[in-house]
């Protein structure tokens, strides 16, 4: 049986990690390499890091950040924001990331993916999505709308068709974010998790709204969910890798167990 992973999330503005509710009121948590290196080190499976102000400032990512996130950690990780160009996801894989994650760059120029998987192969590719609850179910049948930089665009394209669409393009892999959940740590929307899930073969993290391992466990058993990303309640103290991982053992949920633990 296939482990599932856990993945912390890193979210950055101006070298800072970050962290916020419904992508409002961010909070200053520390320095990433910091951070990375301590999830690193407490037995995490990947790691994301978002430079979360990068698309809306239209920059690039800062490469040596991520430089020294991959000298710090022997993991794969995945960078996402501030990607414009095929140029800009391999100067981002060359500083040392394993994955580039597109999300609004994919939505304005879905060719973005299928060049980007022909360049560097699909498992490079991953397709971040920030779907919203929408009540207009003649644009959205699953009922789930697709936003763009940071909630602030709504696109009128259904979650699961666009889902869809990026695997028939080449995308490797796709982290479905409720931007209803993001931040509460009250659960993963379990929803659209399952729909995206049961719509693609490829692997499906859900993002979101972990507040407890119970909510890590019903996003793999009752959302699908190959992975899932878990911020908050790291980076509170509160949790760490080791403690969910025996949690989920416990529950019958395969985990690698092994460093950090």
């Amino acid at each position: 049986m296939l482990t599932r992973r856990i993945i912390p999330c890193l979210d950055v503005i101006r070298n800072r990690v970050t962290k916020g509710v419904k992508f409002q009121n961010n909070v200053d948590l520390g320095d990433p390499v910091q951070l990375a290196a301590k999830y690193y080190d407490d037995g995490c499976d990947e790691l994301v890091v978002y430079d979360i102000t990068a698309s809306h400032e239209r920059r690039r990512t800062d490469l040596d950040m991520v430089a020294a996130v991959a000298r710090a950690v022997r993991v794969p990780f995945a960078v996402g924001g501030g990607v414009s160009s095929v140029a800009d996801m391999e100067a981002i894989l060359l500083a040392g990331a394993e994955k580039v994650s597109v999300n609004s760059l994919a939505v304005a120029s879905p060719q973005i993916i299928s060049e980007g998987a022909r360049a560097f192969g699909s498992q490079c590719v991953v397709l971040g999505m920030d779907p919203v609850k929408t009540d207009d179910l003649r644009s959205c049948p699953s009922g789930y709308e697709i936003t763009t930089r940071g909630f602030r665009n709504r696109t009128g394209m259904d979650a699961v068709e666009w889902a869809r669409r990026a695997e028939d393009l080449g995308v490797g892999e796709i982290v479905v974010n409720s931007v209803d959940a993001d931040g509460t740590r009250a659960g993963f929307e379990l929803t659209i998790t399952r729909l995206v899930a049961d719509a693609v073969g490829v692997p499906v993290v859900a993002s979101g709204g972990a507040g407890r391992p119970a909510h890590i466990r019903d996003a793999f058993n009752l959302g699908h969910a190959d992975a899932a990303i878990v911020a908050g309640m790291l980076h509170t103290g509160e949790w760490t890798i080791g403690a969910i991982k025996a949690e989920l053992a416990r529950d019958g949920v395969p985990v690698r167990i092994e460093r950090g633990s």
